[in-house]
């Protein structure tokens, strides 16, 4: 019998062995919006996502692999399945929270490079400059340790990290989720927003 979050992390990282191969076999699930796959992850994932965001599955603090399925259940799940809800970062804390507690116990480094994009990203998407500063550190270490033929998935991580950290470094928060938490726009924030291709 396999481990409870076995099935999250096939269905998010798929069979393939090198990063180049799971990276063109899992960017739209990742980072595109479908509504078929936000189905999927509400039906098949909806449940645990709802246990991690209350504050359970504490036994999955416990080895690296638990740990990299309920940050996915905390930052990434709640992305899909409540996409353009203020719930959509109600796992945002708690995901730093656990972030931090197997970061401290090496949890991160025993990943595979592109199993650890994932804990990394908890950073990339927090309203605070030094996490996102951290988030660019540690995505430059992913860079670096990249082979030849990983290298361009590994810079694009790392592309948008800056890109990231810019934002927060001008507003302090990402201004394109100010509608959905109900937040009212500057002036400045508003031209951002009014440009083509802004937001994440």
């Amino acid at each position: 019998m396999s481990a409870p979050w076995q099935e999250l992390l096939n269905w998010w990282f798929g069979q393939s062995r090198t990063a180049q191969q799971i990276v063109k076999e899992k960017h739209s699930l990742w980072f595109g919006y479908k509504p078929k796959q936000d189905r999927e992850a509400r039906e098949r994932f909806g449940d645990l996502c709802e246990q991690a965001l209350a504050g359970g599955l504490q036994d999955w603090l416990r080895s690296a692999q638990s740990w990299l399925a309920l940050i996915l259940l905390l930052d990434q799940l709640p992305r899909m399945i409540h996409r353009g809800t203020p719930r959509a970062f109600a796992g945002d804390q708690r995901a730093r929270d656990v972030l931090s507690e197997g970061m401290a116990q090496g949890f991160d480094r025993l990943l595979t490079p592109i199993e650890r994009v994932f804990p990394y990203l908890v950073l990339e998407h927090a309203e605070n400059l030094a996490d996102q500063d951290l988030a660019v550190e540690k995505f430059t270490e992913l860079r670096d340790l990249a082979g030849a033929g990983e290298l361009p998935a590994f810079e694009d991580f790392l592309d948008y990290a800056h890109r990231h950290r810019d934002v927060i470094a001008r507003f302090g928060r990402f201004p394109h989720r100010n509608a959905i938490l109900g937040r009212t726009s500057s002036e400045a924030e508003q031209d951002y927003l009014d440009r083509p291709g802004a937001g994440f």
